[in-house]
Formats: structure tokens, C-alpha cells, sequence
């Protein structure tokens, strides 16, 4: 699970899926004769704002998780997103249809403005590029690393106290660590192609190098992979493991 791989629009789940949860602790309606809030009935409370809550959850597991699992032959983020939507469809109505000798309360004014932004971010991040920038920005390396070289602070993440693969990899060797695996063409010396650093703007897919559509790995925003050779308009990438792959979607990297 990598935090680092979350985005704006995760980060406004986030903060709305709190903020529907605070809603719940507070009046549904206001009377002068009684009070009372979500959770004086497991429908309300458990069955529409947790249910936003667990939404929003889903959502950003979604982001965190390596690859993407499925519920029901179902996107995972897809059925958060679908949970969020429906909160706010029954708070909106709970909202209009409240009896005419009360008044809404601040639990249920807040909840379905907390709920109306919780599925609005949930289902806009995908569509929108301003939400789906890193929440947290990606580090910049203090200088280019040569081919063959570790990375002040470890591979993956300059800065760290200690290098999370041991020494400098011996002649021979593969930069991951261990001998070159067969099929997994190394860089030949003096080629134009120059080995760099760099870092993605957004979780995006590995491929295998046999040209398989499954995708072997994602790469996550804020950790710093390395571009072996050129694969047409992408990069034949090494991970953090030693594992490579194909980057196809090599637009808007940033470059260490």
C-alpha cells in the first residue's frame, strides 16, 4: 500500500467522508420538543452516513492498493464511488421531504453537503487532471544519478538514511541487485539511450516486456524508478525489487 499514490480529489474524499461523519453526531432535525441525531436509528446512521463513509474508504483503498481488486467482477473504487452517490441521493430527499412541522438540523443540512462533495470528488477524479495530481508532491533528487550508481539515501527514494538493497551492484550484475534475468535485455554500453531517474505525476500501469494487455505492476507517484532503455514512446522500467516492465505512458514525467 502506498500513500503516496493519492491524489487531490482523494484527499477531498478524505476530508469530506470526516466531514459526513461529524454530521452524523449532530441534530437530524430541529424540535423544540425532542432531539436527536443519525444514530437513534441503525438506518440513518449505519445504513446511509456510514455507508457514504465506507464509501469514500473504498475510494482511496482503491488508490492505495498496488492493483486494483474487484468485488463482484466490480471496480472496487467503482462500487465506493456508487455508494457515495446513493448517500447523497437519500440525504438530498430526506432533506426535501422534511415534515412541515419541523425543520432540517445540522446533521442532516451538513451530512448532505458533506455527502453531495464526497460522491462529486469520488466520481470526478478520474475524468478531472487538476484532481488527480499527487497529494503529496513527489521529492526532487539533488543531482542525475548515473547508470549503475545508487541514489543518495536508496533506490526509489532519494533522501532515505539507508539503502534498502545493500551496496553497489558488481560488474555483471543487474541494477536490481542479482544477475540479469534471461529475456530482459540489459542497456549496451555507448548506446544513445542514456539510463535516468524519474518519477510519475499519477499511478500509471507496468507491462510485461512480452507485450502481454494485463498489467504486472502500477507505478505510484513520489518514488523513483529507473529508465533502462527505450521502449517505442515508453521505457523499459526497473522497480524497486529488481522487477522490470514496460512503461507505455511516459507523458508528463519528471525527470531525476
Amino acid at each position: 500500500m502506498n500513500i503516496r499514490s493519492l491524489t487531490r480529489g482523494d484527499g477531498v474524499v478524505i476530508g469530506a467522508a470526516v466531514l459526513l461523519f461529524i454530521a452524523s453526531l449532530l441534530d437530524t432535525y430541529d424540535t423544540s420538543f425532542a432531539s436527536g441525531n443519525a444514530w437513534d436509528g441503525l438506518g440513518l446512521g449505519l445504513g446511509v452516513y456510514m455507508g457514504g463513509v465506507i464509501g469514500g474508504a473504498l475510494v482511496v483503498l482503491n488508490r492505495c492498493l498496488p492493483q486494483q481488486r474487484k468485488v463482484a467482477g466490480l471496480d472496487l473504487g467503482t462500487v465506493g464511488a456508487a455508494f457515495t452517490v446513493l448517500t447523497a441521493w437519500i440525504l438530498f430527499w430526506n432533506l426535501v421531504d422534511t415534515p412541515a412541522s419541523i425543520d432540517a438540523g445540522s446533521g442532516l443540512i451538513l451530512g448532505f453537503i458533506a455527502a453531495l462533495v464526497l460522491a462529486g470528488a469520488a466520481v470526478a477524479t478520474p475524468v478531472l487532471p487538476a484532481l488527480q495530481a499527487a497529494l503529496v508532491p513527489a521529492p526532487k533528487p539533488a543531482a542525475p544519478h548515473p547508470y549503475g550508481a545508487q541514489p543518495q539515501g536508496g533506490y526509489g527514494y532519494p533522501g532515505a538514511q539507508q539503502p534498502p538493497y545493500g551496496g553497489q551492484p558488481q560488474q555483471g550484475q543487474s541494477f536490481g541487485g542479482g544477475q540479469p534475468q534471461q529475456g530482459q535485455p540489459a542497456p549496451a554500453a555507448g548506446a544513445s539511450f542514456s539510463p535516468f531517474w524519474f518519477a510519475v505525476p499519477a499511478p500509471r500501469p507496468l507491462f510485461a516486456e512480452d507485450g502481454s494487455p494485463s498489467p504486472i505492476a502500477e507505478l505510484a507517484p513520489g518514488v523513483w524508478y529507473l529508465a533502462v532503455e527505450q521502449r517505442g514512446q515508453g521505457f523499459l522500467t526497473e522497480m524497486q525489487d529488481g522487477r522490470r516492465g514496460v512503461l507505455q505512458d511516459a507523458s508528463n514525467i519528471q525527470r531525476g
